[in-house]
């Protein structure tokens, strides 16, 4: 049957009714600085501050006292009364001018009147516990601070909304009428139950094995928005890698001079690819050299191909390829997807083409003129596995990996159907990669890694 998520209270758990406090808005100087605070009963902790009791969900203008009873600074206070807030905690928000020094007094005081700093994302943390957010929409929330194009934003948001929490509980509810009707079977082994037709198994899995297929896709989409894919330029000196990078980037981030060798470090350029981030490395032209401060530039460009999504093999289409290439292209790891760029076509007098060749797909282009630009643009999606989606959703890599195990389990299931009792275990071990995805089965490292990359007030 359905398992239910774990009742014993988390470690953490201990600390959700100490009152905790932090300034929300970003280090600096600004119009309007907030802090925020989360605790018990803090329609008290409210008139200490301000000297009156706030209306809740109502902007109330008061002064900001001190002990003494001087006003700190004036503004915004507004109150949000349990369970109908943020964290599922009283909240209060405190807006007022957004100096640095105005923000620490106001702040020293409300850690005078009993609050204690908030950790990192520990309001966030705390809407999960509490039940006001599960742990995929509470991952969105960084998602959506930290996205870098308009495409992860609006991917983040839908998972912040509970797109992606809303797919999972589907898969899992498919699971559940599935595993019930098998362990409802368990129970009565005498009845003359023809399982594998009544209960319509072999259906039932293959349409949870396509809607599987299809989730992992759309959070495969949102994992690749996230992430971004990183390009590396490589190739002999003076084979055009920082005019392509200039090119593809739209700005003049690399030095371009006729001198072979004048790119002697990494040089780094990020751009937009319909919503992906697209972070291009041109790197110090490969070959045998004394020159002390080339061969480190070299070094580091064997180091970014180690860590390379993308090898962009950059070949002079009069010379073509040789021996230098070659010598090249055996150093590469083998996973390392590769384009080759035939550049200068503008020089060698030919057309702008994309063409299958040994080991991978080759460009003809002009990096100077941008002829044939596009059509590396198109590999460059191609390789990613983009497709144009208007209902991505933000994804994690542990999000990946759980729908992957998951979708290993079916299929293990698939193979059991004879033998209900692995049947029913495949798909019990199904249902918990990814009741992982949404926090109903988490362990307390995993949450403590989570909410520490977000940042203090979130």
């Amino acid at each position: 049957m359905a398992e239910k998520p774990p009742t014993t209270p988390r470690p953490d758990q201990v600390l959700v009714n100490r009152t905790i406090a932090a300034i929300a808005t970003a280090p600096g100087r600004g119009g309007i600085g907030v802090i925020r605070i989360s605790g018990k009963d803090l329609s008290v902790f409210a008139q200490a501050l301000s000297s009156k009791q706030p209306p809740a969900r109502v902007a109330t203008l008061v002064n900001f006292n001190a002990a003494d009873g001087l006003a700190i600074d004036s503004g915004l206070l507004l109150y949000f009364p349990a369970p109908h807030s943020f964290t599922g905690e009283d909240v209060l928000e405190l807006q007022g001018h957004g100096g640095p020094v105005v923000m620490q007094l106001l702040l020293a005081r409300c850690l005078d009147l009993g609050a204690r700093l908030a950790e990192p994302g520990e309001f966030t943390r705390r809407a999960y516990l509490n039940g006001k957010l599960d742990l995929a929409q509470a991952e969105a929330v960084i998602d959506l601070i930290d996205a870098a194009t308009a495409t992860a934003a609006r991917s983040a948001v839908r998972s912040l909304q509970g797109e992606f929490s809303k797919e999972i509980h589907g898969l899992v509810e498919q699971l559940v009428e599935l595993r019930a009707l098998v362990e409802a079977t368990l129970d009565f082994p005498d009845e003359e139950v023809d399982f594998l037709q009544s209960a319509d198994a072999f259906g039932r899995l293959n349409r949870l094995q396509q809607r599987l297929a299809t989730v992992f896709d759309r959070a495969g989409q949102g994992k690749l928005l996230q992430s971004g894919l990183h390009v590396v330029l490589a190739g002999q000196p003076n084979v055009g890698k920082s005019s392509l990078l200039n090119r593809l980037a739209g700005d003049e981030l690399a030095i371009v001079t006729p001198v072979a060798g004048t790119t002697r470090d990494v040089v780094r350029g990020s751009l937009q690819l319909e919503g992906i981030p697209l972070h291009v490395i041109d790197t110090a032209g490969l070959r045998e050299t004394t020159d002390e401060i080339e061969k480190i530039g070299i070094e580091r460009a064997w180091r970014e191909i180690e860590r390379a999504d993308v090898l962009v093999l950059l070949v002079d289409a009069r010379t073509g390829s040789g021996e230098a290439e070659q010598s090249i292209l055996a150093r590469l790891p083998a996973h390392l997807a590769r384009i080759t760029v035939y550049n200068k076509i503008d020089l060698a007098g030919r057309a702008a083409e994309r063409h299958e060749e040994s080991g991978g797909v080759a460009i003809q282009l002009s990096a100077k003129s941008g002829e044939g630009i596009e059509l590396l643009r198109q590999e460059l999606l191609r390789i990613a596995g983009w497709h144009p989606a208007e209902d991505v959703f933000i994804a994690r890599e542990r999000h990946l990996q759980a729908l992957l195990e998951a979708r290993d389990h079916i299929a293990a299931a698939q193979s059991q159907l004879g033998r209900l009792e692995l049947f029913a275990e495949e798909l019990r071990m199904a249902q918990r990669a990814l009741c992982a995805i949404t926090g109903e089965f988490s362990a307390d490292d995993l949450l403590g890694e989570i909410f520490g990359r977000f940042c203090i007030g979130k």
